[in-house]
């Protein structure tokens, strides 16, 4: 339809259908562009304070980070027996707000053990494993994270063992 045929169609309405439509049409236009930019923004919104939290965690990462070198793995509290690994990591998960997400342990060896986790936390496990570094000196063999849909939540699955 060209811009001519859409003209002589609009002359022919109804005094009132034209009135409809000059005022309707620029109505619906508003709310269409209000129904798409309104959820963006507040996606934006979110987003943005995401980036903020992450950037001040990078921060604080990178701050806390030469203190962690330099103190080395810490030494080992004698959790070295499973059944007391066990109840350490128990013990220490629900302390750091991770017991609904701890699924499972396994012994791996004689002293070590590992940790399954799922919708996880992902600040609070770093937290916990730091904690479990400094703390307890328990130190991470191997780690396997995988990031979920959810914002900030992990899957883990991660081996322990008593530092030497």
């Amino acid at each position: 339809m060209n811009f001519a045929a859409f003209t002589d169609w609009y002359r022919k309405l109804a005094p009132r259908d034209q009135r409809i439509l000059r005022i309707g049409a620029p109505l619906v236009c508003l709310i269409l562009l209000a129904w798409i930019l309104l959820p963006l923004q507040k996606h934006l919104s979110q987003a943005r304070d995401q980036l903020r939290q992450q950037q001040a965690d990078l921060d604080w990462m990178r701050r806390i980070g030469p203190t962690l070198a330099a103190a080395g793995p810490g030494q080992p509290t004698g959790a070295a027996k499973p059944a007391a690994l066990l109840g350490l990591l128990n013990r220490t998960a629900g302390e750091g707000g991770l017991d609904k997400a701890l699924t499972g342990t396994t012994l791996v060896g004689n002293d070590g053990m590992r940790v399954q986790l799922e919708h996880a936390d992902f600040n609070r496990l770093v937290s916990w494993l730091y904690r479990l570094s400094t703390q307890q000196g328990l130190r991470v063999e191997d780690a396997n994270i995988t990031g979920l849909p959810d914002a900030g939540m992990v899957n883990a699955s991660i081996q322990l063992r008593p530092g030497s």
